[in-house]
């Protein structure tokens, strides 16, 4: 690990540790806006480029829209009917 890759690990920990304060004091925004700068950071860490999140964020769309919905909160609730039935 290279000395600016050690500085950026020793930042991405400070990072983390202001969000978990900024959650505690319910300041969702700030601790939001927190995640994206942890986002980067992590990303510059890795190597990962902005086209290459491009590409990962591209390919889970095309993915969420090809699958089925889920279940609507009224059909999960409603008993099902049984598959078989027993006849005598």
């Amino acid at each position: 690990m290279s000395h600016s890759d050690e500085q950026l690990q020793s930042v991405l920990e400070t990072l983390e540790e202001c969000r978990k304060v900024l959650n505690a004091c319910n300041s969702r925004e700030s601790a939001d806006l927190l995640s994206i700068v942890i986002l980067d950071v992590r990303m510059k860490l890795k190597g990962i480029d902005s086209a290459d999140l491009k590409a990962l964020c591209d390919e889970m769309l095309r993915s969420a829209a090809s699958a089925p919905p889920p279940p609507s909160k009224q059909t999960q609730d409603q008993p099902r009917r049984p598959l078989l039935r027993v006849v005598k």
